[in-house]
């Protein structure tokens, strides 16, 4: 079952939960207007590039981008110098981007339960490992650059 409790499994849950919400119970409800197609695609958009941009330095540091695993480097550059959880906050534009696109007006308080959940599941159980693993490094690192923003 450890397979399964990984980020992207609750991301594709909450997006199947806002999908399903703005086809079957939309109770009339709409944002209105273009305006969240563009705030939607851009926010999907940038959420995708933090993605991308975190996995690359994954790559770069040749450190596990599993939840569960042991790190073996303290990424701090690139992305990593602006925000300690780019893929999470990526997670999060991605299913806010995707709720205002698809009218999903009822699924709007699925991205804080989203986030309050990730950090509860994954954040804080990884940063408790960094935080044995590399000590003063993480300390330093904690307290230069924020969780989410």
């Amino acid at each position: 079952m450890r397979w399964i409790d990984i980020p992207p499994v609750w991301l594709a849950a909450a997006l199947v939960l806002a999908w399903l919400q703005s086809r079957y119970l939309s109770a009339g409800l709409t944002f209105g207007g273009g305006w969240a197609d563009l705030v939607g695609g851009l926010l999907v958009g940038g959420g995708v590039l933090l993605m991308v941009l975190a996995l690359s330095e994954f790559r770069r540091w040749r450190t596990t981008v599993h939840p569960h695993g042991r790190p073996v480097a303290l990424i701090q550059s690139g992305i990593f110098s602006r925000s300690r959880n780019p893929i999470y906050l990526g997670d999060a534009m991605v299913l806010t981007g995707l709720v205002l696109a698809w009218d999903a007006v009822l699924s709007l308080p699925l991205v804080p339960v989203f986030v309050w959940l990730i950090e509860r599941r994954f954040i804080l159980p990884e940063e408790d490992r960094l935080r044995r693993t590399f000590r003063a490094d993480f300390a330093r690192y904690e307290r230069k650059v924020r969780r989410w923003l």
